[in-house]
């Protein structure tokens, strides 16, 4: 297959401005425990975090995604649209506030499209100039970054967050996996090499490859290449491994030290109460015992280090399009197949959060944030903003004395003790 590679992926190195003042920390995985947040909805598109850029098009076209973005408006006018956010949704204003608040990295998740696209493929391309500006912006802040390659050729898991939405991702069809493997080898050569590793702490080599739908031993086998990789580049950077819904100790013997000597490897566990009908209803109490028992569920027994790289302050699904465009919410029976729960009335503006909601949620962050601390290498937060979905929001929680500071602060004492 030929691909036309993003010329600007290739030479933003070159092109990219020197920070004025560099603030380089240390970071040691193994030891120093990660707290970051997720800068996604940036680079690549998610409906329910900037729900203005689907609802401002003509809705009978059908627009889910970003896929659909330029199936249905053209390159040019999708380029527009893009180009404008891409501009405008991440500065360095909020790397600055995300390192004030104690932060020491930030996830950034991209899709693949912005490296290479096969012509019949409806993509479009310009994102990645803007993963270096984010580094350029880590830099100055003194923060770690995670490159996080989020979306893949066909779809890993049918998300909208992929990409596309599809109930039938093809991810390993095809040559979907080469080329996959195509980018992550440029990803790598570039954001491993010695001149970025003051900053660029990991690479996850795919976001959430779903394994119910895709076949597990091929999966490793993408893992096993892409980790080479990046290992022919650096034998520094760590390389995560989403856990691919399955127990991270699934993963023992693979990748690790015994496993041809295998070294700084991560298993990347998402944690999340809010997507299914048995969690959906319980109380924030519940939610926050719930925390407390599972945590060993996914930090024992694994050989490797592992973090919980995406999780919430939510206990609703309330925020829109969160299930996809489109789609409604299992809490207030608006989602196929739901029962009613409660109203999602103002569960989406932090503003207009009860004095008890507010300790729920504050609670129910708290309790992850001990639990993860105590059984895990770390954790990061999504997100680091929304336009309108509060209970995702880290920015919304921080300025509203919801989320802690410093973030070793509890208010609740040791939940899960």
């Amino acid at each position: 297959m030929l691909f036309r590679n993003l010329l600007a992926a290739c030479t933003a190195g070159a092109v990219s401005a020197a920070p004025l003042t560099t603030r380089s920390a240390d970071f040691t995985w193994g030891s120093d425990k990660v707290r970051g947040v997720n800068i996604g909805g940036w680079l690549l598109l998610e409906p329910w975090i900037t729900p203005s850029i689907f609802q401002t098009q003509d809705q009978s076209l059908g627009i889910v995604d970003e896929k659909t973005l330029t199936e249905k408006l053209g390159s040019d006018r999708a380029y527009q649209i893009l180009k404008s956010h891409w501009d405008s949704w991440a500065t360095l204003a909020d790397f600055q506030k995300i390192a004030k608040a104690g932060f020491n990295t930030v996830r950034i998740p991209i899709g693949y499209w912005a490296y290479s696209l096969d012509s019949g493929e409806s993509y479009t391309q310009g994102a990645a100039p803007y993963l270096d500006n984010a580094i350029d912006w880590a830099r100055q802040t003194g923060l770690k970054v995670m490159i996080d390659l989020h979306g893949a050729p066909l779809s890993q898991n049918g998300f909208d967050n992929s990409g596309q939405r599809t109930s039938n991702p093809q991810w390993q069809q095809g040559d979907s996996v080469a080329q996959t493997l195509a980018v992550l080898n440029t990803i790598s050569t570039k954001y491993a090499a010695a001149q970025y590793q003051d900053v660029v702490s990991s690479i996850q080599l795919l976001n959430e490859p779903l394994g119910s739908k895709l076949n597990f031993d091929g999966i490793k086998d993408f893992y096993k290449k892409g980790y080479e990789q990046v290992r022919q580049v650096s034998d520094k950077t760590a390389v995560v491994l989403h856990d691919t819904f399955v127990a991270p100790s699934s993963f023992n013997g693979f990748l690790s030290q015994s496993d041809n000597g295998a070294h700084n490897v991560v298993v990347d566990h998402h944690e999340y109460q809010v997507f299914n009908f048995d969690t959906i209803k319980l109380q924030p109490w519940e939610h926050r015992q719930l925390v407390c028992n599972n945590v060993a569920s996914y930090s024992q027994g694994s050989d490797k280090w592992v973090i919980v790289g995406e999780w919430t302050a939510a206990m609703t699904d309330c925020a829109p399009a969160l299930n996809g465009y489109g789609i409604g919410a299992r809490y207030d029976n608006t989602y196929p197949g739901s029962s009613f729960v409660g109203s999602c009335a103002g569960k989406n503006n932090i503003l207009e959060w009860t004095e008890e909601f507010k300790s729920d949620t504050k609670g129910y962050i708290e309790a992850q944030l001990s639990a993860f601390e105590s059984n895990t290498q770390g954790w990061i937060f999504w997100n680091f903003k929304t336009e309108s979905a509060h209970e995702w929001d880290a920015f919304a929680l921080l300025d509203n004395g919801v989320f802690p500071q410093p973030l070793t602060d509890r208010s609740f004492g040791s939940i899960c003790s």
